[in-house]
């Protein structure tokens, strides 16, 4: 059963935003060591990153502390089933391609994910990574390609990016801004350009589904004169936008 009315974290006491963390992690309680809560793995079109459009096998793992207001993902709170490194890293190899994304959830909330990519990399494959922006990316294996979310104030979860995650961003690696709004927009922008981002790595925008035209994202982009790529999540225009497994 997944919650309702979280707290508002900028009015909930301590006491109740350590609560709710408490109940968002409980999905993870009792795994034994060597072992990852996994919601899912399957192979399909990578809809976002700078890999958009090639075919991509997905783990995505369970749990997630946050709870973005616009979260498509909502089942992998706490739908999962443990499963060892091996039989992770042989499921991935048994559906194959070369492309594999980490994603949740939030994955790096749970310790084994470090040696999974490490694993995965070993094997030669291109590994990305789908993180959150609230968990420090600094024990990611240096071959693991981060795609790391920056949360906008329209997402409800803005205070928990973990701004040193920008300072580890390599070329490599890539920025993703989700945008409920154009006070959204007008806030990342600013963080681009403070933090000289687009200089970095490559600086994705996309639009919560059903709340943000993109063909105005797409306008206000070229107003900025900065090299901003739109995302259009090409798996929910390919399948249903609710559809899982996709």
């Amino acid at each position: 059963m997944h919650e309702v009315a979280p707290p508002d974290p900028r009015t909930a006491s301590p006491e109740a935003r350590d609560a709710a963390l408490a109940r968002r992690l409980r999905p993870l309680a009792g795994r034994t060591a060597g072992t990852l809560m996994v919601h899912e793995i399957y192979r399909s079109i990578q809809g976002e990153s700078t890999f958009a459009g090639l075919p991509c096998v997905f783990v995505r793992l369970t749990a997630c502390h946050l709870r973005c207001v616009y979260c498509d993902t909502p089942h992998a709170f706490n739908q999962g089933e443990p499963m060892g490194l091996d039989a992770v890293v042989a499921a991935v190899e048994e559906l194959g391609g070369g492309l594999v994304e980490l994603t949740g959830g939030e994955p790096l909330l749970q310790d084994e994910a470090y040696p999974l990519m490490a694993q995965l990399a070993d094997r030669g494959w291109t590994v990305l990574l789908e993180t959150s922006g609230g968990v420090a990316t600094d024990r990611v294996d240096p071959r693991v390609r981060v795609i790391l979310d920056v949360k906008t104030p329209a997402s409800g979860e803005v205070d928990a990016n973990v701004w040193s995650n920008l300072d580890r961003l390599r070329p490599t690696d890539e920025v993703k801004f989700v945008l409920g709004d154009r006070e959204d927009f007008e806030w990342a922008v600013d963080v681009v350009r403070r933090h000289e981002l687009a200089r970095r790595c490559p600086v994705l925008m996309s639009a919560v589904f059903g709340r943000v035209d993109p063909t105005e994202l797409a306008t206000w982009i070229l107003e900025t004169r900065l090299p901003i790529r739109l995302q259009v999540q090409l798996h929910k225009i390919l399948w249903h936008p609710k559809a899982r497994g996709v």
